[in-house]
């Protein structure tokens, strides 16, 4: 069933003086220095334990063997320092150790960085009063608790004690939260899942030269804490965009898929996306245009086996992420400079990944190495679904660079890849894709993806949308390539593919109930950033990992959420820097609102319910053009536009029609698509083609031609 759209002027006009609307949601902190807000425990004999907290006074002192962990309520990153008023003499030690979730507060050490074991505990010797810094080599991202411990007899006392916050390090100090985006809605639930989204990939963002360097990578035994140093250089610049603050710390294209969106979304931090995808790039096989697993930092100390295994190892999926990448910058940053510069690379990369291509018409995938999924390899859905939608943008940006010599190839390539896929693949039975010929399983990663490529029908997609919903359990969506792992970085494709398929209110359920309920709620977790993955049970086990204090607890490619509220919810679809697409899907919504500013423009749209219908309010920027798709309401009703339509003068127009039946009368300025709805799709990196899907809604109405500018969509129901 489709829902009426609207939306708001007064708020939408509000938007264009640009004071950051919301910032009450905002978790990253207005200044660096970030005092604990409160003892979360404390142990032995601790004399005024709140005393260094935001609202505490006086020293904090430690008598012979005692500790407190300090909470700071949400995850933070940064290096620690504190102030020793006195001391009993001039052998006592102060230990400063760290841990995202409170299940790995230890006296031991802090949750791990590397492959077995906890990471050792920072230890302080304190020879009289003064300042105590930790060292830039161990910046430690991704925290929420703060754990100091005393282990000698005699006394210790701490007049100060504080975090100097290094994420985003090329922002202002006092710039942090300088937003670009906002979002808001009706639902207090969403609006937290949003901003704690962006919040994530603020962390994700760490100064260059704070890289992992994995020095204890090659340890064997889980009960000796591994030594830790983040000390690599990831860019040549001042920041890097990384997969997570705490660990890997390093650039991975396939979190670049769908974290970098949700940046220009929120904060518009261009430039570190543009360092960080360089990195990559500078990390390309120059024969054969293999791209890398994860880029290699510019320097890292010391050699390590899994740095060099990074340099030979290929992931057939990261390598295309890489080159969907180039394209997801250009969209929002309209910089063809760039683009220009790297297209060779990625003609290259390309041509790379069609050499894997056989008589089948699909790419018989050589290399295992994925997102920790098993069993990737063969005819892959999840693979040539990405293949064939990076060969759709590579038609895209073939007329962006005016170098068309391969549009032709490219496009048989897509279809034949779509063909095939159906063939060989398509399993109406489970109404779902099998992972290959070879195997009954059936993929969530290669399921959603073959919905947002437009392998899918508009059929097919309605069923793998219902089928994977019907898979749902308490904690989320399940990605049985993996195990019993619920995978928040697969389950933000899902929620563009139940948008794609017309199912907006499945993608809205899952937030709610998966990232609002569970990945914020739980109190196991940060409270206000995003974990890497889990278990089906709702155990905090990755099954990728033997180690459970290895799981970060803020990683980008699980803030999925920020572009499918402002993306497909609000129907703010960005194509490039000079089209989009608007087109509200707000499910059960009453109110939804959401804007942002990329380096071509700003946009801003507003839906609401109204008494009689609904309204939607939408700005773009000059010089732009693009569409306006709206869903058929189920109603017989009138539907009229405010706005430079076709190049009118701003005077209104009416269409009217009926939401029953296949025959609309609409004046000629409109351009009606029936039943079989708009043929476009707008996925995680814009359209893959302008004919390639057709909705499973019950119909939509386009309206195509329309300028940049501001317009008000009223649709009344009679």
């Amino acid at each position: 069933m489709t829902r009426l759209p609207v939306v708001i002027l007064t708020s939408f006009l509000s938007v264009t003086a640009f004071a950051v609307p919301y910032a009450e949601y905002i978790l990253a902190p207005s200044q660096r220095d970030l005092s604990p807000v409160s003892v979360h425990q404390a142990n032995g004999t601790v004399i005024n334990a709140a005393g260094v907290t935001t609202s505490g006074s006086g020293g904090t002192t430690f008598n012979s063997v005692s500790a407190v962990t300090y909470d700071y309520t949400k995850n933070i990153g940064g290096l620690v320092s504190f102030v020793i008023s006195s001391s009993s003499d001039s052998e006592q030690y102060i230990g400063i150790s760290f841990t995202e979730s409170s299940m790995w507060i230890s006296p031991d050490g802090c949750d791990a960085t590397q492959n077995i074991a906890i990471d050792e505990t920072l230890w302080f010797k304190i020879t009289g009063p003064g300042n105590y810094s930790v060292e830039p080599l161990h910046d430690r991202g991704g925290f929420r608790y703060l754990n100091v411990y005393h282990n000698t007899t005699g006394n210790v006392t701490l007049s100060h004690l504080q975090t100097y916050f290094t994420a985003m390090p090329h922002f202002p100090d006092d710039g942090l939260r300088d937003y670009t985006g906002y979002f808001h809605s009706n639902d207090e639930k969403l609006n937290r899942v949003w901003y704690a989204g962006a919040y994530t990939d603020q962390l994700c963002t760490i100064p260059s030269t704070a890289g992992n360097s994995l020095v204890d990578l090659d340890a064997t035994d889980p009960d000796v804490p591994t030594v830790w140093w983040s000390n690599s250089t990831l860019t040549n610049g001042s920041s890097a965009f990384t997969d997570g603050p705490k660990r890997d710390k390093l650039i991975w294209p396939g979190d670049f898929a769908i974290s970098v969106p949700g940046v220009f979304l929120s904060t518009d931090d261009a430039i570190t996306v543009k360092l960080s995808l360089q990195q990559l790039f500078a990390s390309q096989n120059a024969t054969t245009g293999a791209l890398p697993w994860f880029a290699q930092p510019v320097h890292v100390f010391p050699d390590n086996s899994f740095m060099d295994f990074g340099k030979v190892v290929f992931s057939f999926n990261y390598h295309l992420f890489t080159l969907l990448g180039l394209h997801n910058y250009w969209i929002y940053t309209g910089d063809d400079e760039y683009l220009q510069n790297n297209w060779n690379r990625f003609k290259l990369g390309l041509n790379y990944s069609l050499s894997f291509v056989d008589a089948t018409g699909l790419a018989n995938v050589t290399s295992s190495f994925d997102w920790l999924r098993v069993g990737m390899g063969g005819h892959n859905i999840e693979a040539n679904s990405i293949l064939k939608h990076t060969l759709d943008v590579a038609v895209a940006l073939a007329y962006a660079v005016n170098d068309t010599s391969h549009v032709a190839s490219w496009s048989n390539a897509s279809t034949a890849i779509a063909s095939a896929a159906n063939t060989l693949l398509w399993d109406s039975t489970a109404s779902l894709y099998k992972d290959n010929e070879t195997t009954t399983l059936h993929p969530q990663d290669g399921n959603v993806w073959s919905i947002i490529s437009g392998i899918a029908s508009a059929n097919q997609s309605t069923a793998i949308s219902s089928a994977l919903a019907a898979r749902w359990g308490p904690y989320g969506a399940p990605a049985p390539e993996a195990g019993t792992t619920v995978s928040p970085f697969i389950t933000g494709f899902e929620l563009q593919a139940h948008f794609l398929a017309g199912q907006p209110q499945r993608a809205i359920d899952l937030m709610r109930f998966m990232w609002a309920d569970f990945m914020l709620g739980d109190p196991r977790m940060t409270n206000s950033t995003y974990i890497e993955g889990y278990d089906t049970s709702g155990a905090l086990h990755y099954p990728a990992y033997t180690d459970d204090a290895r799981i970060s607890h803020s990683h980008g490619w699980s803030s999925g959420p920020v572009l499918a509220l402002s993306t497909f919810a609000a129907g703010l679809h960005v194509l490039n820097a000079s089209s989009w697409v608007a087109h509200p899907q707000p499910g059960n919504l009453t109110n939804v609102e959401a804007g942002f500013e990329v380096g071509h423009g700003k946009y801003a749209a507003n839906y609401s319910i109204t008494a009689g219908g609904a309204k939607y309010t939408f700005s773009t920027p000059k010089g732009t053009k693009g569409s306006l798709v709206l869903d058929v309401p189920t109603c017989n009703g009138e539907f009229a536009i405010l706005g430079n339509v076709s190049g009118n003068d701003g005077h209104s127009k009416s269409k009217r029609g009926s939401g029953h039946t296949k025959s609309f009368h609409w004046s000629k300025q409109i351009k009606h698509r029936g039943f079989e709805a708009s043929p476009w799709r707008c996925g995680v990196w814009g359209p893959s083609s302008p004919s390639a899907h057709s909705s499973a809604n019950d119909g939509s109405i386009t309206i195509d031609g329309l300028a940049g500018g501001n317009y008000t969509v009223d649709i009344t129901c009679t």
